[in-house]
């Protein structure tokens, strides 16, 4: 994941480091968190497997993230907004 080490992690600081190696991180694909990574370390198989709802920003919505299942790399898509 070396390309990923500059990139953004949800919920970090501004300006804070990028992602630790010694965690595992899911990229978010599409809308208004495109390109992020998320920090899942101490999430559990149910949950990696059903994404979750994400705070966005200047927004009252959440934004629902599910993952692709297609064998790929681990990546959470924009499913939508949950009022």
């Amino acid at each position: 994941m070396h390309d990923s080490w500059q990139r953004t992690v949800y919920g970090s600081v501004p300006g804070s480091p990028g992602p630790d190696p010694d965690h595992d991180y899911r990229e978010l694909c599409g809308g208004p968190l495109d390109g992020q990574l998320i920090q899942v370390t101490d999430w559990t198989p149910d949950q990696l497997s059903t994404g979750g709802y994400l705070i966005v920003p200047g927004d009252e919505r959440r934004a629902d993230y599910e993952p692709l299942q297609d064998g790929g790399a681990p990546r959470w898509h924009f499913q939508g907004y949950i009022l």
